[in-house]
C-alpha cells in the first residue's frame, strides 16, 4: 500500500541492502520512494518477486552498483503507469519481467518497479503471478539452452540439476521435442519432482557414478547432449566419455571454483562442442526468439509452474 509522506513524495514498501552479506545480516525492509516511469518505461505493481541463485550470489559478494540495492530481476504484476511514448492501453496488463535488476540498482523486491516497456511481457490470463515470476531467468534460461541443443528428437539428453527451476523447465521442453531425458538429482523427493516434469531416468549424483550410469543407459555410447548447470563437475565427466562423439554440452552455470580446467584430448578426438551463455546477455535476436516461443508455450500451457527443489 502506498501512502503520502513529507515533501509530496509517495513511498512504497521495499527490501534492500547496502552492503554484502547473508540475508539475515544485511537485508532491510522499510519504505522507499515510489518510482515514476521515464520515457519508454512502464511501472509494474508487483504481486510476486522471483529470487534466483544469481540474486543470492550478488548479495553475498558482488560489488554494489549504487548506494543500496533493491534485489531480484524476476517478478510479475500489473502495469499501473506508463511513461512518455508508451501506449496507455498497457495500463492494467498482467505482466512478468526480465532483467529487472540487471546492471541497475532497483529490482523487484518492492511494491513497484519501473523498467523499459519491452521488459514487461504480457501474461496469459491463466498464468498465475507466482508462475510469471519464474519466467525471467528460469524460463528464458531453459528455453535458450534447449534451443542451443538443436533438434533433440530421438536423442538422449543429460540434464544436470533436473529438479531445479531451470532443470524442471528444460526437462519439460525436451520431452515436448521428443528427447529421452536423463536427469541428475540429489534426493528421492527431487527425483519425483524431475519425473513429474517428464524425466525418463533420474541419477543420484551424490551416491551414484553418473558417468557409468549414463553409459549403461545409452549402451556405452554416451549422451547426445548435456544441458548443464554445474560446469565444475561436468567438465570432468566429458573426459570420461559421458558424451558420445560429436556430442555437445550447453552450459548456463557452475559452482566454484571460478577457474575450471578441461582435458583437451577427449574434446578434440571426440569432436565435442561446448556452448556457454548468460541469460542476462542474450543478443536481441536470441531474446526476441525466446520471448516469442515462450509466450506461445505459456499460451498453450506447455510450460508449467515449478517450485524449484534444488
Amino acid at each position: 500500500m502506498q501512502r503520502w509522506i513529507a515533501h509530496g513524495l509517495i513511498v512504497m514498501k521495499a527490501a534492500w541492502y547496502d552492503k554484502n552479506g547473508a540475508a539475515r545480516d544485511v537485508m532491510q525492509v522499510g519504505e522507499q520512494p515510489t518510482p515514476e516511469p521515464a520515457s519508454g518505461e512502464v511501472r509494474v505493481k508487483l504481486h510476486c518477486s522471483g529470487v534466483n541463485p544469481s540474486d543470492v550470489k550478488s548479495r553475498m559478494a558482488r560489488p554494489l552498483g549504487g548506494p543500496m540495492i533493491i534485489p531480484h530481476s524476476d517478478g510479475a504484476g500489473v502495469i499501473n503507469a506508463v511513461g512518455e511514448g508508451v501506449d496507455p492501453s498497457r495500463i492494467g496488463q498482467r505482466v512478468w519481467t526480465w532483467n529487472g535488476q540487471w546492471q541497475r540498482p532497483h529490482g523487484t523486491a518492492a511494491q513497484y518497479i519501473c523498467l523499459p516497456s519491452a521488459q514487461a511481457v504480457v501474461m496469459p490470463d491463466h498464468l498465475s503471478f507466482q508462475a510469471g515470476a519464474c519466467m525471467g531467468i528460469p524460463g528464458l534460461t531453459a528455453l535458450q539452452a534447449v534451443r542451443l541443443a538443436g533438434d533433440v528428437k530421438g536423442q538422449t539428453v543429460l540434464v544436470t540439476g533436473a529438479s531445479s527451476a531451470v532443470g524442471h523447465y528444460v526437462t519439460q521442453m525436451l520431452k515436448q521435442r521428443g528427447a529421452v531425458v536423463i536427469g541428475t538429482v540429489g534426493s528421492e523427493a527431487k527425483a519425483a519432482h524431475a519425473t513429474s516434469a517428464g524425466a525418463d531416468h533420474c541419477l543420484f549424483y551424490k551416491t551414484e557414478d553418473v558417468v557409468s550410469r549414463v553409459k549403461h543407459l545409452t549402451d556405452g555410447k554416451g549422451a547426445d547432449s548435456i544441458i548443464d548447470m554445474d560446469f565444475s563437475t561436468t567438465s570432468q565427466w566429458t573426459a570420461q566419455g559421458i558424451l558420445k562423439p560429436h556430442g555437445q554440452l550447453v552450459c548456463y552455470g557452475s559452482n566454484p571454483p571460478a577457474d575450471i580446467s578441461v582435458s583437451f584430448r577427449p574434446l578434440l578426438f571426440n569432436s565435442l562442442t561446448l556452448r556457454f551463455f548468460l541469460v542476462y546477455e542474450l543478443t536481441p535476436t536470441q531474446r526476441a526468439a525466446c520471448l516469442t516461443e515462450l509466450a506461445d508455450m505459456l499460451q498453450r500451457q506447455q510450460c508449467c509452474a515449478d517450485d524449484g527443489l534444488d
